[in-house]
């Protein structure tokens, strides 16, 4: 018998996409374009395979599920850069490897749902729209997950003050992604401190989504849940934060990121890791931390980032209701019907794009906000995006 909850669950957007065009008569020639996934088109720097082929003679040796020693020392480093981390912080003990942080963030539930708390179903927070992760593993966990309405109004992050009362008293996680996907809106310090405070006056677990981080636009890196905790105190309880290298480094194939939080919440994640998932290969560790050690090629694909949102803005102007974000790889255009648009754009230029619908869930009288909209991933080069762009222009 299989398990009834994967009932509960639609079919991930992509195949929810693949489905959709499938039915499209395709009517130009042109070559191909997909703008419909998160997936860096660049390639990662060459000290990525340079220290693959150095470590070359590890493959024949499981590595350990907690990470070598190495490895957590650049991640710790990198953290204190960038972030903060308290003077006592212990990378074996507070830090973790994970196989890209999807699969840290869908474990993430399994460390922190119980069948009840206060004698009453858990919920699970998140922001909608929404990774879809965040659904399927509070689903699957046994959380009912409580959608937390962003948008323009709520400044495309959820509204904390808005959280019903009876639904923090049963929460025991909260997913935050910041820079948000698909908006790009950074939440602020203010903002984040909030968040914890929440965590920790009702006892449940903020993971904080930070893989867009490096990816900004503005003069200034956007704030993490790491600098809400120094401001508060320094402790790191209630909190766990997800980093990773597919975004920041264009190493999505590496399968690296890693999870950060106090000894007590890090030792029970590798105790659940211990049961349950591949942990990364001694090569990727090492590649994974001279990358982590490194902010040249961060710089120069952060500047290729900002000159695709220069070209957005001026071949898109405000049309679609075009907002530059903040941060992350994404434009939300709204363009009246996702699905449709999606269609006409492949049907006619051979785009792909993925609409809003697939990645927002409906509202309990069954509308749904994501519908107007599209997400495009301005993951390709300078060129490849001026022509998807073009042909969006030309259908749109």
């Amino acid at each position: 018998m299989l398990n009834a909850r994967l009932e509960t669950l639609v079919d991930y957007p992509f195949q929810r996409l693949n489905e959709l065009l499938s039915k499209v008569e395709v009517r130009g020639n042109m070559e191909p374009l997909s703008m419909a996934v998160g997936e860096p088109q660049l390639q990662p720097p060459a000290l990525l395979t340079e220290t693959l082929a150095r470590h070359a003679t590890s493959w024949n040796r499981y590595p350990p599920v907690a990470g070598t020693p190495d490895f957590l020392e650049a991640c710790a480093e990198w953290l204190k850069r960038r972030f903060w981390l308290p003077k006592d912080f212990d990378p074996v003990k507070q830090i973790s490897p994970v196989a890209g942080t999807r699969e840290g963030l869908y474990m993430a539930a399994f460390l922190a749902i119980s069948p009840e708390k206060n004698g009453e179903k858990p919920t699970a927070l998140m922001a909608n729209p929404l990774y879809q992760v965040y659904y399927g593993a509070a689903i699957m966990a046994g959380a009912e997950p409580v959608l937390l309405r962003a948008t323009r109004e709520t400044g495309d992050l959820p509204d904390l003050d808005a959280i019903p009362e009876d639904v923090l008293r049963r929460c025991q996680i909260f997913y935050l992604c910041s820079p948000a996907n698909p908006q790009g809106s950074v939440a602020d310090l203010a903002y984040l401190k909030k968040a914890l405070l929440l965590a920790r006056q009702y006892d449940f677990l903020l993971v904080a989504d930070e893989c867009y981080s490096e990816i900004y636009t503005g003069d200034t890196a956007p704030m993490g849940s790491l600098q809400a905790a120094e401001a508060l105190g320094g402790s790191l309880d209630n909190l766990i934060v997800f980093h990773t290298l597919s975004k920041r480094s264009n190493a999505a194939g590496l399968r690296s990121g890693f999870a950060a939080g106090s000894v007590a919440t890090i030792t029970r994640f590798n105790r659940l890791r211990n049961y349950s998932c591949a942990s990364t290969p001694l090569p990727a560790m090492a590649a994974a931390a001279a990358l982590w050690r490194d902010e040249a090629h961060v710089d120069e694909t952060r500047a290729l980032y900002r000159a695709k949102y220069d070209l957005a803005e001026k071949l898109l102007g405000d049309r679609f209701k075009n907002l530059r974000p903040a941060g992350g790889f994404y434009l939300w255009l709204d363009v009246g019907d996702g699905e449709k648009a999606a269609q006409r754009l492949w049907s006619e230029v051979r785009l792909r794009s993925l609409p809003g619908a697939y990645i927002t869930r409906p509202l309990p009288d069954g509308t749904n906000e994501g519908q107007p909209y599209l997400r495009l991933a301005l993951v390709h080069d300078l060129a490849t995006t001026e022509e998807a762009l073009s042909r969006l222009n030309r259908v749109l």
